[in-house]
């Protein structure tokens, strides 16, 4: 397992992707260590000084302004993590917890918290030891933090709830003795620095760009790929035409499709052909996937902001003394972001969609009717077409953004949510979807291609469609087609395919 040094709020996009795609083990860099300890004091200095202060020794939301007596403080902790642990559906899948609980030591661990090292430790002792926490993916609108989700992650670090320890689901008390490591008492503030934040969304969201870029990048193979075998022009991709534009994104993809498509013998056999312009889904390419590119980036730059964030509430300023009430935990930045990724998820599969249509045309493609010899005998790619175009349609409606509904909580204290959590889980399913469009797209390409033999398509692309063809045989009569189509998914997700590609798609 790879040992992974945290310097709180130093995290790069790097280091999130490389946490939530394996294990690690983490240690926190020691230059943290005085912070914390001071920032835990002044809180401690709170309570021996009698003073009033909101999240130390008062209740909370509505009941902000109830005082609260020193005998109680830790039931108060221990009574916030439990009332609050009440999520439901599915557990959030144990590589997003495991990023998500990174996030959160990170930001606990910026000395703006008021909670001890210990307790910062302890939850780093249940990522080293493999001990995912069970959190339910459902219960949180992205404000006032996460509360849900990471109350049943706190609750853990108390032996309550359920875990998952080497691929078994088992109770927190049992895994914590397996490993040596015992149930902690948590002190003033902690609980709330616990669970006030956006680690939840932010890892969610995460997530859903990782595979956003993943779909993205197998889309400009697959769009190249479907370009020769329409025989469509690489023209549309010259530089100029991009440059005079001048969005990035743009700019950027053009290259792409360039270097894709670069030598290949299927473009050079129609260069004096009488086609005067091909349809948007492959003509206008750059442009779409460019502003869906510049749409990656632009979620790219809030999320790794808030994945460095501090985000709980109330902060400590312990250089002055001040401890501040405000609202960090508002997710609405990652709402936005999340809202943004799903319109340009969901954008990726809808031109792929067109093109696949486009390619069972006989008419626009001058392929065989769907992609197959003997049409009539056999449906070829027809229904394939049809699974590509419901999927699209469902994340029409997953795209919706999440950010403009908000339900008021907390009897009309917390009136103005974000409903980040949702925003950013439903980016599961709609790159789930993306990839099956992509898949069909593929496939349907890959057959293409086959009729333009002996023609061959450009090196990196005939590399791409070789590495279908080891896995799935040529279309030549109908046959049980589902498991193949889940292959091309596969490949799809399992081939890092961003190293053929110039410059970096997000970073």
């Amino acid at each position: 397992m790879e040992k992974c040094i945290i310097k709180p709020g130093e995290l790069t996009l790097a280091n999130l992707r490389k946490i939530w795609t394996s294990p690690c083990r983490i240690k926190l860099d020691e230059s943290c260590f005085s912070r914390i300890h001071a920032s835990a004091t002044t809180v401690q200095n709170v309570i021996k000084n009698n003073e009033v202060v909101y999240g130390i020794n008062t209740g909370f939301g509505l009941l902000a302004s109830t005082r609260i007596e020193d005998k109680d403080l830790q039931l108060l902790q221990k009574s916030l993590v439990l009332s609050h642990a009440v999520g439901t559906g599915e557990a959030i899948d144990e590589d997003t917890v495991r990023l998500l609980m990174i996030l959160k030591v990170s930001s606990l661990a910026q000395g703006y918290s008021g909670i001890r090292l210990s307790t910062i430790e302890a939850l780093c002792d249940l990522i080293n030891e493999g001990i995912t926490p069970f959190i339910p993916a459902k219960g949180s609108v992205g404000a006032s933090g996460d509360l849900a989700p990471l109350a049943h992650m706190s609750a853990t670090l108390m032996g309550v709830g359920d875990v998952f320890y080497r691929s078994e689901q088992i109770t927190a008390k049992a895994a914590l003795k397996k490993c040596g490591l015992s149930a902690i008492q948590l002190e003033a503030k902690e609980g709330l620095a616990l669970l006030n934040g956006t680690q939840v969304s932010t890892a969610l969201a995460l997530r859903g760009l990782f595979e956003a870029e993943q779909n993205f990048t197998a889309a400009l193979y697959c769009g190249a790929l479907s370009v020769d075998a329409a025989a469509g022009s690489d023209a549309p991709f010259d530089k100029r035409i991009h440059q005079v534009r001048g969005h990035k994104g743009q700019i950027d993809v053009a290259a792409n499709f360039r270097k894709l498509l670069l030598h290949s013998e299927i473009r050079q056999s129609h260069l004096d052909c009488d086609r005067v312009q091909d349809p948007y889904s492959l003509r206008c390419q750059p442009q779409v996937m460019g502003a869906i590119l510049t749409q990656l980036r632009y979620a790219t730059d809030i999320l790794l902001t808030e994945a460095n964030a501090v985000s709980d509430n109330p902060l400590v300023f312990f250089e002055d003394g001040d401890i501040i009430s405000g609202g960090n935990f508002h997710a609405e930045p990652v709402a936005l972001a999340a809202d943004a990724l799903a319109v340009a998820i969901s954008e990726i599969g809808a031109i792929s969609e067109r093109r696949t249509a486009l390619l069972i045309d006989k008419h626009l493609s001058g392929l065989p009717a769907f992609l197959v010899e003997n049409g009539g005998v056999n449906s070829g790619f027809m229904i394939a077409h049809v699974t590509a175009s419901a999927l699209a349609s469902e994340n029409k409606s997953l795209a919706h953004p999440a950010s403009v509904d908000s339900l008021p909580t907390s009897a009309n204290q917390e009136d103005h949510v974000s409903m980040a959590t949702f925003a950013a889980r439903r980016l599961i399913e709609m790159n789930e979807n993306v990839n099956g469009i992509l898949a069909v797209e593929y496939l349907a390409a890959a057959q293409g291609i086959d009729f333009r033999s002996p023609l061959k398509t450009s090196p990196l692309l005939e590399k791409f469609h070789q590495q279908l063809r080891e896995q799935v045989a040529r279309y030549d009569q109908d046959r049980f087609f589902a498991p193949e189509i889940s292959r091309a998914k596969m490949l799809l997700k399992n081939q890092d395919l961003r190293d053929e590609l110039d410059g970096e798609i997000i970073g």
